[in-house]
């Protein structure tokens, strides 16, 4: 099993690239299924999500161009299944979103349960999917732990989310283009990742209005056209490195980025004593002598994320006082904090939604274990700061959300190497 092994202290400079969004290039590519006409899609992140995505559109008998890595054209003309198979979908949480797409598409879609990063409770639910496929008019029935959803015509229908979810909102979304009528989501999330996907379909024939405001309203069409689309530019990997570079005290330049996407991270910076300089596409994180302790409280879009809300625990570890970090999205994604007490940071567990970070405290380097994709990240920035040599097993859950970023970090400085 591959692993990192970090030697902590190394004086990090520099400047690093941020990629395209995972989390906006996952709901793309099944968009593709809505036209059948080509999609070129720019700025892909080269990570294993992707490939399995393009493996899904590749198994139901749709045609990849991958002539760069950070590039593809997809054409889904000639698909002959519309069953996900069970081998990819157990790999990654994001196999949910074809659902959609090929139900609209074709009148009908088999999956298994979606796989991916177990966090905190464990398995995680999709009782929002199928609600609101249901709300659409999809038939659902369960055989042998697959799902089979089928409808001759969906229509448009008003859908409440009861719960705020980023990936139900593209899903209906996504489904609704080709429904007959109109509907209306309600609850929606409103993050960049949902109106970069909308604007898309808008511009390819789609009737889309309100994405990015808990209301969206879509008018179906019969046709999607295909064309050509530039992922955005990932929100969660700008915050880790601006958060990275505040923790050790780094000079770091991080370009093809959007700061406005990450505001809410910045405005706490300037309360806490992180110096930053700032333009379009850019940020430039400055070394701060005194870091003070912050409280914070994840929430949805444009709140606190719960995908940054483990890297900025590793920073309140170096700053000076109380805070307490309160997560709201996720049950027990604060379990990852037990290895930073392991590795010298002074955290108690109030419950399983929130602790008390006391800083500042030395870290030291451990062996540890990567429990999921963010939290993993976590122990990378925690062994760049440490004390010695940490050793991190797991990797597989970094490496598929953070393209490289072994050799990514050692262009700053960073002494870690990957050991297969």
């Amino acid at each position: 099993m591959s692993k990192f092994i970090i030697q902590g202290q190394a004086p990090l400079k520099g400047q690093i690239k941020v990629n395209g969004a995972k989390n906006s290039a996952l709901k793309i590519i099944p968009a593709s299924l809505l036209s059948e006409e080509s999609i070129t899609i720019n700025n892909l992140p080269d990570i294993e999500d992707i490939n399995r995505s393009l493996e899904i559109i590749k198994a139901i008998g749709g045609q990849i161009n991958r002539q760069d890595p950070h590039q593809c054209s997809i054409c889904t003309k000639n698909i002959h299944s519309t069953s996900i198979p069970s081998e990819l979908a157990n790999k990654f949480r994001a196999s949910i979103m074809f659902v959609g797409p090929i139900l609209a598409r074709s009148g009908e879609v088999s999956f298994p349960h979606p796989g991916g990063c177990v966090i905190g409770a464990g398995i995680r639910p999709i009782d929002l999917f199928l609600e609101g496929f249901a709300a659409l008019g999809a038939t659902i029935h369960i055989t042998n732990n697959y799902y089979h959803l089928s409808a001759k015509k969906l229509k448009g229908a008003e859908y409440f989310f009861t719960t705020v979810s980023v990936t139900g909102t593209e899903a209906l979304m996504m489904t609704a283009t080709l429904a007959q009528g109109q509907t209306t989501l309600k609850n929606c999330a409103m993050e960049p990742e949902i109106v970069a996907l909308a604007d898309y379909l808008n511009a390819q024939g789609a009737k889309i209005s309100g994405a990015g405001t808990p209301t969206i309203t879509i008018e179906g069409t019969n046709y999607i056209r295909g064309g050509h689309f530039t992922v955005i530019p990932d929100r969660i990997e700008a915050g880790t490195f601006a958060i990275l570079a505040a923790v050790s005290q780094a000079e770091l330049l991080i370009t093809n980025c959007n700061p406005d996407h990450i505001a809410i991270l910045l405005n706490i910076f300037h309360k806490i004593g992180v110096h930053f300089e700032q333009g379009q596409d850019w940020l430039k994180i400055l070394p701060s002598p005194k870091i003070t302790a912050y409280n914070i409280k994840t929430h949805e879009y444009p709140g606190f994320p719960t995908d940054l809300q483990s890297p900025y625990t590793v920073l309140m570890t170096q700053a000076h006082g109380l805070s307490i970090i309160h997560e709201t999205i996720y049950d027990r994604r604060l379990l990852f904090t037990d290895m930073l007490t392991q590795m010298g940071a002074n955290i108690i567990m109030c419950d399983p939604h929130r602790v008390v970070v006391n800083g500042p405290t030395p870290l030291h380097g451990r062996k540890l274990t990567s429990p999921d994709l963010r939290a993993g990240m976590a122990m990378v920035i925690a062994a760049l700061i440490a004390d010695g040599t940490t050793e991190i097993d797991n990797i597989y859950q970094i490496e598929r959300g953070y393209e490289a970023i072994a050799e990514r970090l050692q262009t700053i400085g960073a002494n870690i190497h990957k050991i297969d």
